[in-house]
């Protein structure tokens, strides 16, 4: 596990220096993908640089990645988000990251512009910046810091939350996760989420104590939804999300 979490942590300086190298850069391109989402060249270029050191260094394991999709046959499998909150790097905001995962076992999500970097590996714990992490202690929902990655599509769910909870605020994808994981925060939610946005957040949320599901209880990346908590707070969140 260390070899694997060590090699795993190489990837993510590689994509750090690519995607600091473009961050506000006035000739970066930008597409728009079929899914009205963006993509950026330095999305790109990190899934294709991080593919290439898989393949070069761990034969016969495969990758799912959001822009270059999933490799088929067996083997270990890693999952790739070479920027999630690409909207924010796009736009010059420094909340977004690099998320990496060999399924199940190692994941590191790491926010250069933020200058912080968050990993784990299963029951080794969470870190961040190489200081142990833990989920809060709240075990009131009125005490409770709630966040949602989207208040288009996900607001009449997390009604309920916001109005019975201490603060409500929109910190989004990886982000909200990793404040979770800190203790910062205590419930999030993504009305709609993908494995590679969850894969890696999910093994440091549970590492560090908590729980992430779907809205349905289920401990899974690939629900297309997800409800994050410190435990405590979990069963009466997703009460209160389907009501």
């Amino acid at each position: 596990m260390e070899t694997e979490l060590a090699f795993a942590l190489s990837l993510a300086d590689e994509a750090d220096a690519i995607t600091l190298a473009r961050f506000r850069a006035s000739d970066l391109r930008v597409e728009t993908k079929p899914d009205s989402t963006p993509v950026s060249e330095a999305d790109r270029a990190v899934e294709e640089r991080l593919r290439e050191r898989i393949a070069a260094e761990r034969p016969g394991d495969r990758v799912l990645g959001e822009e270059l999709g999933a490799d088929e046959g067996p083997g270990e499998r890693w999952i790739l988000d070479p920027i999630d909150a690409t909207k924010n790097y796009v736009r010059g905001i420094p909340i977004w990251a690099t998320l990496i995962a060999l399924e199940e076992r190692v994941a590191v999500v790491s926010a250069p512009a933020l200058g912080r970097r968050w990993w784990g590996s299963a029951g080794g714990g969470a870190f961040c910046n190489g200081e142990r992490i833990r989920v809060s202690a709240i075990h009131r929902i009125e005490d409770a810091v709630v966040t949602t990655t989207s208040l288009r599509s996900g607001r009449e769910r997390i009604r309920t939350l916001v109005d019975r909870a201490w603060s409500a605020r929109g910190y989004g994808d990886f982000w909200q996760y990793m404040l979770v994981a800190e203790g910062s925060v205590d419930v999030a939610f993504d009305p709609g989420a993908n494995l590679w946005d969850l894969a890696a957040p999910k093994l440091i949320v549970e590492e560090a104590g908590g729980r992430l599901t779907d809205l349905a209880g289920i401990a899974r990346g690939d629900g297309g939804n997800a409800v994050a908590s410190n435990g405590l707070l979990h069963d009466e969140a997703l009460a209160a999300l389907a009501e």
